[in-house]
């Protein structure tokens, strides 16, 4: 790549911020809830999927006409959440129901909503030393009751967002923790590596939010890489549906398999990989690939796999190296230089390539100089 290329890459990465509109439900998902027969499953979903082409659309005007920055307060050892009650509506925030400090009332989705912020700040500062979503203490918000029957939570730049479900094929949007998490690692993206939200991009700015958002979970319950389910949105589904979850890294394409909602497409290699044009390139199909590269990064080192795994990741999201069009290859190569640039030659570094390997990906260097 000649100089000019890696000039615009380096401004595309560090200048543009992509605020793209980023929710928890793959567009797959909802179309095909769309067509079912029956009304209850269907009407949902129809309007979800409305309502999201609405916002992906005011998103990208806002984008280009230059989004005001949040004020941040002062970085902090604590996070500063505010929890609001849209009240069934689609005006953001809504009524303000509960502040940083403030004790638990008697709604359980802003409960959980507070709970969910505050393990997901807590994850990123105890472990990387990380302020906040952009580290210099900007503020978590957060709206719960989101509209009707909504099945989705999204971050939509600035906060969360939660629905309620349907009830019939989803429940309530803050009862998985890693569902927060994950769409709170796309604002940590926005302010990072801002990696673009189409094609390989894209699917590794999906991986990034479920590989954090799994982390958090396994944080708050203490549980090692072998006895985390790898899950995400495990507890989201209702009864009705064969599945236990949206997505698994353990074993991508096996989180449902289902009459109404049809099978996980997700591949968990390259051999797999799906050329598609819709959800803006397969972002949520193919993340699948890299997830279950850190999945067996994670288990082949053991222990807590916010530690070194997850450290090496974070490394590279945040280490100003990875271009914001960089595609698997890319990102994986950059693995490989920061587990040598923390560890050294050493298991982490063998683990990476070997885990990139186990999904396809095997053009990497053994040893990568300084980054």
């Amino acid at each position: 790549m000649d100089a000019n290329a890696n000039a615009r890459r380096t401004r595309t990465a560090r200048g543009h911020r992509h605020t793209a509109f980023c929710t928890i439900v793959p567009p797959h998902v909802l179309d095909k809830l769309s067509h079912a027969e029956d009304a209850s499953l269907a009407d949902p979903a129809r309007r979800t999927l409305e309502h999201d082409a609405l916002q992906r659309t005011r998103r990208r005007i806002t984008t280009v006409r230059g989004v005001p920055a949040a004020r941040a307060a002062a970085p902090s050892e604590k996070p500063r959440r505010t929890i609001y009650d849209a009240q069934h509506r689609t005006s953001l925030p809504g009524r303000k129901v509960r502040g940083e400090g403030d004790q638990a009332g008697g709604d359980d989705s802003v409960n959980r909503a507070y709970d969910g912020l505050g393990a997901t700040f807590e994850l990123f500062f105890k472990a990387y030393g990380r302020r906040s979503i952009d580290d210099s203490g900007l503020p978590l918000n957060a709206s719960v009751h989101y509209s009707e029957g909504y099945n989705n939570a999204f971050w939509d730049g600035e906060q969360m967002v939660f629905g309620d479900g349907d009830g019939e094929v989803f429940l309530d949007f803050t009862l998985p923790v890693d569902v927060m998490a994950h769409e709170l690692t796309h604002g940590v993206t926005q302010y990072t590596a801002n990696l673009e939200y189409f094609g390989q991009s894209g699917a590794l700015n999906e991986s990034m939010s479920d590989v954090f958002g799994s982390l958090v979970k396994q944080h708050v319950l203490g549980h090692g890489a072998e006895e985390a389910d790898w899950l995400i949105g495990a507890g989201l589904l209702t009864d009705r549906v064969t599945g236990v979850a949206l997505r698994s890294m353990k074993a991508p394409g096996t989180a449902y398999d289902d009459d109404v909602l049809g099978k996980d497409p997700q591949p968990g290699t390259m051999d797999d990989y799906v050329h598609t044009a819709r959800d803006n390139g397969g972002v949520h199909i193919n993340s699948g690939i890299p997830n279950h590269a850190f999945y067996l990064a994670a288990t082949a080192l053991g222990g807590n796999a916010w530690e070194r795994a997850g450290q090496i990741w974070y490394d590279v999201l945040t280490g100003g190296d990875l271009a914001s069009d960089a595609e698997f290859a890319d990102f994986a190569q950059l693995t490989v230089a920061a587990a040598h640039a923390r560890y050294g030659e050493g298991e982490e570094q063998a683990a990476v390539r070997e885990a990139w390997a186990g999904v396809g990906i095997t053009d990497l260097r053994a040893h990568v100089g300084a980054r």
